[in-house]
């Protein structure tokens, strides 16, 4: 047959043509069998069949990229790239049989091209993002699973100059920003060079080492999308936010007791190996089974779900057999789990004329607002046209720790500042419950230059700039190697003796519909007012100080500031002529320290009862100055002794002490009802802690 053809080809005219045409089709065949090997070879459906590649391939599925091959980004186009990456990695074809690799595999890939090659094929850098609601819910461990609500406008921004825009976070897309990092991960960046509006400024942190010749020498990096986007499709999300999410989708039933506790307590670990990680997973419907029988036996499927879905969780967070988990790449958007911003944006990198590369919440996203569990988002606000001069300072977030005055009230609501429950704009627990890690605001040379300079003691005691509540704690910002530390003198006083001498200057709104209630380190003799002398040692300020403290719960019947605090019952009854009963160290109310050695009869002689049992009458006027003895006896210094006159103190709503409307025969456990934290008929806050005993001892029943 082969001979007859090969007589027939050498006669035929037509032989160059078919031998042409043969050898196009043979090489026709060839091209497309290249290419679409090349094409296979880029995918993810190759890139994932080497179980190396497991856990960034999940990653990769649940990203925002889950539809792009692996070749778009890690290649790019062009048919000589595409060459050079084959010829690259063509070692991988015996290192990941025969073991010979990183576990974890490294990052960043060095040999990536140039963002405005890759990333640009898709993404317009001149597009304007419009502000972005963000809502972040966070579950806590307790029983109830609370849930508290964190809400943000995120101002993404971009889009050209020309036109208005640039600004936001994209901002850096309109203007180059140079930059030296000194580790491979890029995470410690010292110096950064950035041009805006025709100017180059350079900065340098404050913290940093390097010399003029080092900086010449080093490798100054052009900043593109991939410095801050570096996980785009590989994103190892931290099990906590993944567990939060699956609460709030209804994954995992939230009404499940301690779900929230129990799923992190499993996450959060790192295990040797997959089978230890399921057991441990596993293990959490056992914690039903035994701790909520009940609720097991009537919700066995929600619990089974749970579990399952705390598995698909561990499954997509950690990877034991290549020695991952969700710390083992810095993502470096945002600035909480690792530097991400505060790489440069930490408030420390200087130029050569003290000014900052912003730190301020506001330049990327609104003041976090926080909703509380069961309460509303508070407003947020957007808008900074009002914001004065002074807060533009790019050094403002140190500086505002030092400048607190009146006229913060005029925007703000400034109650319990520097607090963390969410009742004011300076109470804010997104700022103030949360651990800066890489914020640089207490470097050396950012608070030299934020904080105020030292002027001399003048003797007189400071006031205090803000207001002074029950909630007010002064340590959280006066103290040694605080924001503003107080004196050394100072280190034995307790927090209720500052305002003996030290006063606010403004003062805390009451409650809608309640009385105003006296400042919980306000309540003090007026003999205590005097600042102790530099002279004055540490155990003779503390001894004088102690000498006059009152109680540290004052409530609306405490005699107003340089009195002595009414008794806020009766005394003219059996029970309350033992003031021991309930005063003492260690009990429901305890007294001052000084006061242990105080018999019973001396108390009425500076503490007076705002009415009498079941009269109803106007309060007793209290003495104009204590007995001589007593005064002798409590102050171990003349200067604390001397007490003016007590002025007298309104009367409680209701006359005496309520009776209890029902016999107290199986119905003695009064705590089952009344209790300041809930119940039938809620009991007042200031008996938190009161047993049986003593609410028996107080109110009787009826007959």
């Amino acid at each position: 047959m082969l001979q007859r053809l090969d007589k027939w080809l050498k006669k035929s005219k037509w032989r160059w043509l078919l031998l042409i045409v043969s050898a196009l089709f043979v090489f026709w065949i060839f091209f497309m069998g290249s290419v679409t090997l090349m094409d296979w070879s880029e995918s993810s459906e190759f890139c994932s069949s080497c179980h190396v590649m497991s856990p960034e391939h999940t990653a990769y599925k649940n990203s925002p990229h889950a539809k792009v091959e692996c070749g778009t980004c890690h290649i790019g186009p062009g048919a000589y790239h595409a060459f050079e990456a084959k010829v690259r990695s063509a070692h991988y074809v015996w290192s990941y049989p025969l073991n010979l690799f990183e576990k974890p595999i490294p990052s960043p890939i060095t040999s990536l091209r140039p963002a405005e090659v890759v990333c640009e094929q898709c993404h317009w850098p001149e597009k304007f993002y419009d502000d972005r609601l963000v809502v972040n819910q966070d579950y806590a461990q307790d029983e109830k699973n609370s849930l508290t609500e964190t809400a943000l406008v995120v101002n993404t921004g971009g889009g050209p100059s020309e036109l208005g825009q640039g600004r936001g976070i994209h901002w850096h897309i309109e203007n180059p920003v140079y930059y030296i990092a000194t580790d491979e991960k890029r995470q410690d960046i010292p110096w950064v060079q950035a041009t805006f509006n025709g100017i180059t400024t350079t900065y340098l942190a404050a913290d940093s080492n390097l010399t003029p010749e080092a900086i010449a020498k080093a490798e100054k990096r052009k900043m593109d999308c991939i410095d801050c986007h570096n996980r785009a499709s590989h994103h190892f999300r931290n099990p906590d936010d993944a567990l939060n999410e699956a609460l709030a989708l209804g994954q995992i039933a939230s009404d499940l007791p301690y779900i929230k506790r129990e799923g992190a307590n499993v996450l959060m670990k790192k295990y040797a190996t997959e089978e230890e990680a399921a057991k441990a997973i596993a293990a959490v419907e056992d914690f039903y089974k035994t701790s909520y029988p009940s609720i097991y036996a009537s919700r066995k499927a929600d619990v089974q779900q749970a579990v399952a879905g705390l598995q698909a969780i561990f499954d997509k967070t950690q990877f034991p057999f290549m020695n991952l988990d969700w710390k083992s790449h810095t993502n470096n958007i945002g600035h909480q789990d690792f530097p991400g911003c505060f790489r440069c944006h930490d408030g420390k990198h200087l130029s050569q004329d003290n000014q900052a590369i912003r730190l301020e919440c506001n330049v990327c996203h609104s003041i976090p607002q926080v909703a509380d569990p069961g309460k509303p988002i508070p407003p947020i606000e957007v808008s900074t046209a009002k914001e004065p001069a002074t807060h533009k300072s790019t050094t403002w977030l140190a500086e505002h720790r030092y400048k607190f005055d009146a006229t913060c009230a005029q925007c703000h609501t400034v109650d319990n500042p520097g607090g963390k429950d969410n009742s004011s704009f300076c109470s804010n627990s997104a700022c103030h419950a949360t651990e800066w890690v890489y914020a640089g605001l207490d470097a050396p040379k950012v608070r030299q230059l934020s904080a105020p300079p030292k002027v001399p003691g003048t003797g007189a005691p400071k006031p205090i700039p803000h207001p002074v509540g029950q909630r007010t704690d002064c340590l959280a910002c006066h103290a040694a190697g605080k924001v503003q530390p107080y004196p050394e003198n100072h280190a034995s006083f307790k927090i209720d003796m500052c305002t003996q001498c030290h006063k606010p200057t403004l003062q805390e709104p009451a409650a809608p519909g309640a009385a105003a209630t006296a400042p919980s380190v306000a309540t003090r003799p007026a003999a205590a007012t005097a600042a102790p002398t530099a002279a004055a040692t540490p155990t003779a300020v503390a001894t004088a100080a102690a000498a006059t403290t009152a109680p540290p719960q004052a409530t609306a019947t405490s005699a107003s500031a340089g009195g002595s605090p009414a008794i806020p019952h009766a005394i003219d009854d059996p029970v309350h002529k033992d003031c021991t009963l309930c005063h003492g160290q260690g009990k429901t109310k305890p007294f001052p320290a000084n006061h242990t050695s105080f018999p019973v009869d001396i108390c009425v002689n500076c503490h007076k009862p705002a009415q009498q049992s079941g009269t109803g009458s106007a309060p007793t006027a209290a003495p104009t100055a204590r007995v001589a003895a007593t005064a002798t006896a409590a102050a171990p210094s003349a200067a604390a002794t001397a007490v003016p006159a007590t002025p007298a103190v309104a009367a409680p709503a209701a006359g005496g002490l309520k009776p209890i409307p029902h016999e107290l025969a199986g119905r003695d456990n009064c705590l089952l009802c009344h209790n300041p934290e809930g119940g039938v008929k809620p009991a007042p806050k200031d008996h938190a802690g009161r047993t049986n005993e003593q609410c028996q001892a107080c109110h009787k029943p009826k007959s």
